[in-house]
């Protein structure tokens, strides 16, 4: 066993087999364990050809099954053992008990416990009565279980203990005891399985057990089918002395069970070998697997290294059945022994390759675990190649090259011939520029490649020749940004050092650009209660170990940001009247530099500009010392340490325009801030229009004349709720463009769908469970800057992320790319994307049509991706 994964089991559908490509198709293959489809390609070989250059055209097809003993003399052609991951999933649940009857000590108890195998976590806190919002606090230590270790300051962990039932199975539980009077309002809760990492949540958030309230007409647990209460005394009623009325406080007491589903993976091999026969023109091909039980291999043949799938034909293999006309499906037989299973046939000269994928039940398909792929197998003698040796593309890119710098050449000149005329149609104008964009995004693409590494260390040198990116606050346009970080990260007081390890894979992944944490000393360990801004020994390392971080992200072609926590900074020292709002070190501020309307920390110039952070003393940008300071600062970071750009933190604190003064005194090559408010609700359920929410967004991008864009939190939120819910048609606004700042103004739009605050220990908005791939999938394939969240990225998903990563370079979708939505219906979202992408999310059936020939390019669980053919 070598990993576990835990998630809620949907509604059961009807999965599809896999089809087998027409002519000219590569074929998909459905992945383990939510049958994601993969693009077939030949391994790293070379064929070794006669001086015919295609062998003898005979007659195609396979022959009676031949025993393997039978062909022991043979030479062998090819002999290779793949490794082999098998899904088994194993079915539990988890309940929730209220007893409402105090106990012999006088308590109320809370039981929350599940019946599957690990190491189980509860992890959680309280709310208060007259408190709003969604944040935790970590409940009182008298309510705490034994055992309970605090989570920053917002929440605990519990472990739950192990007890037999009186059937013998073990049982997991914890007990959390409370006064029927408490004033805690609510316990909130997620449930973490400590082996995995893996969380059970509540349909995608958090579960939240109200200890005061009726349950009559709603959910105890914040779903919508209620829990099921238990007898007469489902609630206990208390009058509140000194009201006018009945007002009562009720503790109700409920169970509910919800099914868990546990994941646990096997490691198994199939070895395939392939024999010259003694039989003219006919090669042996031997199959055998460890997997006990029914194996069907999924098969076909291909001619030529096309790749194109073919049926030879009959005779076929025993136990085979032809598969919609496009692929053979060939039952293996089963060893005498019960170790395995095996089957061999012949086929014909004619074929040079054998692509398959192993079959184990309708939902069930393996594929190969070394690139993702098809198995490939080459019925001809091959020459191994050098895995580290890449074809010569010199001349391919001396062409390429040669092309783009002579259309840039050409607009240049179009334009210059035009100097003094302007454009008065805004479409026009709008063409131009996202044609000036594609060149330079298409240019900085090419030398970017690792292959020219005569030019690579000198891209990331800030000189003042340097050619400013053309879509600014973008960078290139073909960015994809990695979080490089989690709430957790400072606990080692090394994460410089351990992130640097991994920049060579996430390079290797895709990732253009990593947002490092923020650097400077602080109040609060993860960085962002800021105090001495120039100190930038942190709990992350040492700024030594920052400036390594950055240059061997730089080594590996990916740039860097800086998080700039510069809405709010924490004092050190107190004024005459005890107000902590005096500054110290290089930047050493007065209560001037604190805004005048907060309230907590008293300054005495200008009212805020935006939002205000309580929790720190919000400073005052109006003043033209702080902007100089800021901007001396920010100047400082991006030459002391490197950083090609800025996350800028609460950038709803301050006005866009200050953003705009920051941006252009340190020309970043890319530079995102965080626009963070609520979505439109009407009594509480999320409105279908959210224009008014993306256009505060907007408006404060525009406040920095574009220099920054901003995280696209409004299409966060409606795939939270299109995906949750079902209600795919959210994905559409009512012009039939996408719903987000993605939709509006998409090379200023970052989109993403977990962070270090949604995710991670904190989980203040998760998103729904079980359907990141859906979420990654739509960021992936649309306009916009696609920004992928650490624990996504180092978790059983990056094989699937790393595929649509590659299906965007390869396609070349980026932030301004064009889309046509399809479909937005209850249960599926189609769009096209360009001319050569097409993409369906959703339970619903979707398959492309038109004169445009589409291949499968990725394939899982309510998600599909199709690429266009030359």
């Amino acid at each position: 066993m070598s990993a576990a994964s835990w998630s809620i089991p949907a509604i059961p559908r009807a999965v599809p087999p896999p089809r087998a490509a027409p002519p000219g198709e590569a074929f998909m293959v459905p992945a383990r364990p939510r049958a994601a489809w993969c693009r077939a390609a030949p391994r790293r070989v070379r064929l070794a050809r006669g001086g015919g250059g295609g062998g003898v055209v005979a007659r195609a097809g396979a022959a009676e099954a031949v025993p393997v003993a039978d062909s022991g003399e043979a030479s062998v052609v090819f002999s290779e053992k793949f490794p082999l991951r098998r899904c088994q999933t194993v079915e539990g649940k988890a309940w929730v008990r209220v007893e409402a009857e105090p106990d012999a000590d006088g308590k109320c108890k809370v039981v929350i416990g599940c019946d599957v195998e690990g190491k189980w976590l509860l992890h959680w806190g309280v709310s208060y009565h007259g408190e709003t919002g969604s944040e935790w606090d970590q409940p009182p230590s008298e309510i705490r279980p034994p055992g309970s270790v605090p989570i920053k300051d917002s929440a605990i962990e519990t472990p739950l203990e192990i007890s037999p039932n009186s059937d013998g199975h073990i049982l997991h539980e914890v007990q959390i005891k409370f006064d029927k009077d408490t004033p805690i309002a609510a316990i909130n809760f997620v449930l973490k399985e400590e082996g995995t990492g893996a969380w059970f949540q509540h349909k995608g958030g958090d579960f939240r057990i109200p200890l005061g309230g009726s349950l009559e007409g709603g959910d105890p647990l914040g779903a919508k089918q209620g829990a099921k209460p238990e007898g007469p005394s489902a609630q206990l009623k208390e009058t509140v002395p000194g009201d006018k009325g009945p007002s009562t406080k009720c503790i109700s007491k409920f169970y509910e069970e919800y099914p868990i589903l546990k994941s646990e993976y096997f490691e198994h091999s199939v070895s395939v070998a392939v024999r010259e026969n003694s039989e003219k023109d006919k090669s042996l091909v031997e199959f055998y697997t460890d997997i006990t039980g029914d194996v069907i291999i999924h098969w076909g043949v291909c001619k030529d290294n096309t790749m194109t799938w073919e049926i030879p034909p009959e005779p076929h293999p025993p136990n085979t059945k032809v598969f919609r006309q496009k692929a053979l499906q060939t039952l293996l037989e089963q060893k005498t022994d019960g170790t395995g299973n095996a089957v061999s046939f012949l086929l014909d000269a004619d074929y040079t390759g054998l692509v398959f994928v192993l079959k184990l039940n309708e939902h069930t398909w393996l594929r190969n675990l070394e690139n993702g792929f098809d198995f490939y197998v080459p019925l001809t003698r091959v020459e191994q190649v050098d895995s580290t040796q890449e074809p010569h593309k010199a001349d391919d890119k001396s062409v390429q090259t040669d092309g783009l710098i002579s259309d840039i050449r050409n607009l240049v000149v179009g334009l210059s011939s035009r100097r003094g005329q302007r454009a008065k149609n805004k479409v026009l104008q709008e063409d131009i520029l996202q044609e000036i964009e594609r060149l330079a995004a298409e240019a900085y693409s090419i030398f970017r490649s690792p292959t020219i590494d005569a030019v690579e260390g000198s891209v990331y040198i800030d000189g003042p020749e340097t050619v400013k990116p053309a879509c600014s606050g973008t960078g290139s346009g073909f960015e994809i940004l990695c979080q490089g970080f989690n709430w957790e990260s400072h606990k080692s007081g090394k994460w410089y050092v351990e992130l640097g390890t991994k920049a060579k894979e996430l390079s290797s992944l895709g990732f253009t650009i990593v947002w490092s944490p923020p650097p400077t000393d602080s109040v609060s360990p993860e960085g962002y209660m800021p105090r001495d801004l120039y100190n930038l020994n942190s709990r992350y390392g040492t700024i030594e170990e920052l400036k390594q971080l950055v240059n061997i992200f730089h080594e590996n072609g990916v740039k860097v940001l800086g998080d700039a926590v510069l809405n709010h900074r924490c004092a050190q020292l107190q004024n005459q009247n005890g107000i902590w709002n005096i500054f110290g070190g290089r930047m050493n501020w007065d209560d001037r530099a604190v805004v005048a309307d907060d309230p907590h920390f008293q300054g005495r110039e200008n009212k805020s500009s935006g939002d205000n952070f309580h929790a720190a003393p919000n400073i005052d940008h109006s003043q033209d010392f702080v902007r100089t300071d800021i901007k001396e600062w920010l100047r400082w970071m991006r030459k002391e340490v490197g950083y090609d750009g800025w996350r800028l933190d609460f950038a709803r604190g301050f006005w866009g325009g200050y953003v705009k003064d920051y941006m252009e005194a340190t020309e970043p090559y890319f530079a995102v801030g965080e626009y963070w408010d609520s979505l439109s609700y009407t009594y509480g359920e999320m409105d279908y229009n959210q224009d008014a929410h993306r256009q505060r967004i907007v408006d404060w991008i525009n406040a920095t004349n574009g220099t920054a864009g901003a995280f696209d939190v409004t299409t966060k939120g409606i795939l939270h709720m299109a995906l949750e819910r079902s209600e795919y048609w959210r994905l559409s606004d009512e012009k039939g463009n996408p719903p987000g700042v993605l939709g509006w103004w998409p090379s200023r739009a970052v989109t993403f769908i977990e962070n270090h605050d949604t995710g991670s220990t904190q989980g203040h908005w998760r998103f729904p469970y079980g359907m990141e791939m859906q979420g990654y999938v739509y960021i992936l394939t649309h306009p916009g800057t696609p920004a992928v969240f650490y624990d996504h990225i180092f978790s059983h998903l990056q094989q699937d992320i790393a595929k649509l990563i590659s299906i965007r370079q390869r396609l070349k979708i980026q932030c301004r790319s064009k889309i046509k939505i399809i479909k937005a219906e209850q249960n599926l979202y189609a769009a096209q994307i360009n001319e050569n992408l097409m993409m369906k999310i959703g339970s619903g059936h979707f398959e492309p049509s038109g004169p445009i020939n589409w291949i499968v390019a990725a394939e899982g669980h309510d998600y599909k991706i199709w690429e266009a053919t030359p």
